[in-house]
């Protein structure tokens, strides 16, 4: 779920992955890195800092960790262009550094979730262990909060978002529950909403499976970012921005983030060449070859150094053939 932490504690998340992967496409003068969730730009610092041609272009829809990132990146100068956008816009940002959105660019690193100062704000209302204004949204300057959609959606659709977005269980009961309640007092905090799903959720199902809160919260933020709509409209855009040779990673930190990445990646992996003939089709054969065999972990090496690295699956893939 989340990306990276801040100061001493700061572990960008398969780090050194990363830049096994990204690394032989960064090598050449001119070199364009994009990361499309730059957070508080761990990732991005060690790219410039390793190779000492590649510019970066760096997008996030958080304009406190932009703001962070900026003053983390600024001994590099001119080598880094910053936009405040989600990962869906990244033609336009590459637009706004003046390189095309097509074939310019040698590596991009889709971090996806929350970053860990996102989490760690306890204002932001993302944890569940600790009472917060019910807020959930990554650009906290923009759209309705997670206390909107419990106040205001129906029955059917709240359900819906809790049972598709967190695959939770009890969505029709949890729903039905929330509709209840704020009949007598609208929800305004995270501790409201923790109270009920302890009510509401069996005894028997709160001791597996973690905190009953979990699948809820998650449903929440998905819903208020938008993220699943956001990542279905950036993977398209990011493959098509690649050049011949370069290369992409994306971390999914659940498991409807990373089926959307596989499908993408599969998408653009496999041949349109009719099944039967006997040569490739000119114009027809992959774009892209995978770099990772299925989705990779990280190591318990990394996840002693770094506990919020233990759900990252991360898939690689390079492009092979020019866009069509």
């Amino acid at each position: 779920m989340n990306r990276e932490q801040r100061g001493p504690r700061h572990v960008p998340v398969l780090l050194e992955r990363a830049d096994a992967v990204l690394g032989p496409a960064l090598s050449d003068p001119g070199a364009v890195y994009v990361d499309a969730t730059l957070g508080l730009g761990g990732h991005a610092e060690h790219f410039l800092r390793t190779y000492p041609n590649v510019r970066v272009v760096g997008l996030d829809r958080d304009a406190h960790a932009l703001r962070l990132a900026s003053e983390r990146l600024e001994p590099f100068g001119d080598r880094v262009t910053v936009v405040h956008t989600r990962y869906d816009g990244i033609a336009d940002a590459l637009s706004r550094a003046e390189l095309s959105p097509v074939g310019s660019v040698s590596a991009v690193l889709m971090d996806l979730g929350l970053s860990s100062m996102q989490v760690d704000e306890v204002d932001r209302g993302f944890a569940y262990s600790v009472d917060a204004p019910l807020d959930m949204r990554m650009d906290p300057t923009r759209g309705p909060t997670a206390a909107d959609v419990l106040n205001t959606y129906g029955h059917g659709d709240l359900a819906r978002v809790l049972k598709t977005y967190g695959e939770e269980r009890f969505a029709s009961r949890i729903a039905a529950e929330v509709v209840r309640r704020r009949r007598i007092r609208p929800f305004t905090t995270s501790a409201e909403l923790v109270e009920l799903l302890y009510a509401v959720i069996p005894a028997a199902s709160r001791r597996t499976g973690g905190h009953p809160a979990k699948r809820t919260f998650q449903a929440l933020r998905v819903e208020v970012n938008q993220e699943l709509e956001s990542l279905r409209v950036a993977l398209p855009a990011a493959l098509a921005a690649l050049r011949v040779g370069g290369r992409i990673v994306v971390m999914s930190y659940q498991s409807l983030e990373d089926k959307l990445v596989k499908r993408e990646l599969v998408a653009h992996t496999t041949s349109r060449t009719p099944v039967g003939l006997p040569v490739e089709l000119p114009g027809m054969g992959p774009e892209f070859r995978m770099l990772t065999r299925g989705a990779e972990k990280a190591t318990e090496r990394e996840i002693a150094e770094n506990t919020r690295a233990a759900p990252v699956r991360m898939r690689a893939a390079e492009r092979v053939q020019a866009p069509r």
